[in-house]
């Protein structure tokens, strides 16, 4: 969920594209908008009903917006690195790497999980050990072994499955990236050796990675399965750093540029298609949104005309750079809520504030993460950072020889 990296002047056309890709950016807000809007449909609201009848494609097919993030990560991290990783490796870029990673996931992740942590705690002590904590079907363990796994991001490695992994349902997504990150200094190596492939190629490479996920639930109707969750982020990271390697291939060409808003609108407009269309069969198949995935995302990539242009907008930017504190947080928001309709009657189910307040939680969500942003997030990544960097140059300097 975490696919941003710092801004840098933007590169010539003869240049590998470098830095912040702002469409890239604002797609992320439409991506953690869209699991916001997946977690709202189970708001108790009867007022709701006929709106939520209405969103049904957008509701039920919201988990899709991990995949999305899944994408764009693997396209932003090898945009951003694999010059300098592919060519061998090097243990010292290595843990450069890391280090920035925990820069830009771990704080605000941390502030999270230990916040909703006491939270559980705290519920609890309330309804006893065996009650009901949090909103998945198995009940996160509280214990001290428990704790250490989520603030080292592991919580999910073991795990078939990530009901009841993690203390915010939604961050087992977080840990799964994390694992990612932990192989990209290999992968790198390979992709390194990939990118002078023709672009097609690396293209029907990127939506074949998909391909099995989409098959499967076509056929079945399954969306989770014992560790689909490592199918989902290889499948998903790797789908985005082939379409990085395929943008490259094309940065130089004009037919390209010239045609990729049409790509771009093609598929937002096939993705919709596909969304409603998958909400009229008998069981779940929006899996096969995911096949236009790198499509998106690499046309995006090359233009700043179509929807590039309205995702570039500083607003959406904006939107894009604190997507991961608003996914951290919406969560929590809900769960909290949902815990309180059952004990306030003013915001219980048809209660007289409950059709002014279910609209605004993701609302509130959204303001959280901007604030969660602004006031973790991002002190605390270049505070980290410049810690990082002092004491690389301290090791790096010469033995003082007085």
């Amino acid at each position: 969920m975490t696919a941003v990296v710092e801004s840098t002047p933007a590169t010539s056309a003869a240049a590998p594209p470098r830095g912040e890709v702002r469409a890239i950016t604002g797609l992320r807000i439409v991506a953690a908008v869209w699991v916001l809007l997946f977690h709202w449909k189970f708001t108790p609201g009867p007022e709701y009903d006929g709106v939520k009848a209405f969103l049904r494609p957008v509701l039920d097919s919201g988990h899709l917006g991990v995949d999305l993030f899944y994408v764009l990560s693997g396209f932003v991290i090898t945009l951003t690195y694999v010059d300098s990783m592919g060519p061998r490796p090097r243990l010292r870029a290595w843990v450069r790497f890391w280090w920035a990673r925990i820069c830009r996931v771990w704080p605000a992740y941390a502030v999270v999980v230990v916040a909703f942590g006491c939270w559980l705690l705290w519920r609890r002590s309330v309804v006893g050990a065996g009650g009901f904590l949090a909103y998945q079907d198995t009940q996160p363990s509280l214990g001290w072994q428990s704790w250490v796994e989520q603030l080292l991001l592991v919580q999910l490695w073991h795990r078939p499955d990530f009901d009841g992994a993690s203390f915010v349902g939604a961050t087992w997504s977080v840990s799964a990236e994390w694992a990612a990150y932990v192989v990209f200094p290999v992968l790198a190596l390979v992709l390194f050796r990939l990118r002078r492939l023709p672009w097609w190629l690396l293209g029907l490479g990127a939506v074949a990675l998909m391909l099995p996920a989409a098959l499967h639930s076509y056929r079945t109707g399954e969306v989770y399965w014992d560790y689909s969750w490592v199918q989902r982020i290889a499948t998903g990271f790797g789908a985005g750093a082939l379409t990085c390697l395929a943008v490259r291939r094309l940065r130089d060409s004009e037919r390209a540029r010239r045609w990729a808003p049409w790509v771009a609108w093609v598929a937002v407009g096939e993705s919709v298609l596909v969304v409603v269309w998958a909400a009229s069969r008998p069981y779940d198949r929006f899996v096969v949104v995911s096949l236009l995935f790198p499509l998106l995302v690499g046309a995006l990539a090359l233009t700043d005309a179509g929807p590039s242009r309205w995702l570039s907008r500083p607003g959406v930017v904006l939107g894009g750079r604190i997507s991961y504190s608003v996914y951290l947080v919406h969560v929590p928001v809900y769960e909290i809520f949902w815990t309180f309709q059952k004990t306030v009657p003013n915001i219980a189910p048809g209660g007289p504030w409950t059709a002014f307040l279910v609209p605004n939680l993701p609302v509130v969500a959204i303001v959280l993460g901007y604030l969660l942003w602004r006031f973790v997030e991002e002190p605390a990544r270049r505070r980290l950072r410049r810690v990082g960097q002092r004491r690389e140059r301290a090791v790096s300097a010469p033995p003082d020889r007085a």
